[in-house]
């Protein structure tokens, strides 16, 4: 595969700040993945500036722990426009290490009841040494679909 992110968009019957609100909440990130790998906030607290550094418990069958935590590193946030992060680990001496790939959310208002929402994965600054181990992208094509679904879902109350 030559490319190397994937998006997809949905409009959410929601304003724009509802939706950034749901995505800037840690807590609700298990509810939209919907694929059972991401499964608790570990730092609750709401995203608020580039930089922050939030961490989620997680699982897959395929790591070699099963269950895992990741570091994730807000790289964008213009609320209610755009945000996202990168995901890495955190290691014992504290020090954060990312693989390079990104999620990013981008909102555009249509009007006081609606969102165009559109979530990029991004896996262009993976090293040759992940990607050695790790298959890009590590989820089927309607997994972004599926989240963007889970998210409207969050937003609307549905």
């Amino acid at each position: 595969m030559d490319q190397e992110n994937v998006s997809a968009g949905l409009t959410v019957a929601a304003p724009a700040a509802r939706v950034f609100a749901v995505l800037a909440d840690p807590t609700a990130h298990s509810a939209i993945d919907g694929t059972g790998w991401v499964q608790e906030a570990a730092d609750r607290a709401p995203l608020t500036e580039v930089g922050q550094i939030f961490r989620m418990d997680m699982y897959h069958a395929n790591h070699p722990d099963g269950d895992y935590r990741v570091a994730n590193q807000v790289q964008v946030l213009d609320p209610p426009r755009a945000i996202g992060w990168r995901t890495g680990t955190e290691k014992d001496d504290g020090r954060l290490e990312f693989g390079g790939w990104i999620w990013r959310y981008d909102l555009a208002p249509l009007g006081p009841s609606g969102t165009e929402v559109t979530l990029t994965y991004d896996w262009s600054a993976v090293p040759p040494s992940v990607r050695e181990y790790i298959r890009f992208p590590p989820f089927g094509p309607e997994h972004l679909s599926n989240s963007l679904h889970h998210l409207a879902g969050l937003v609307t109350g549905r």
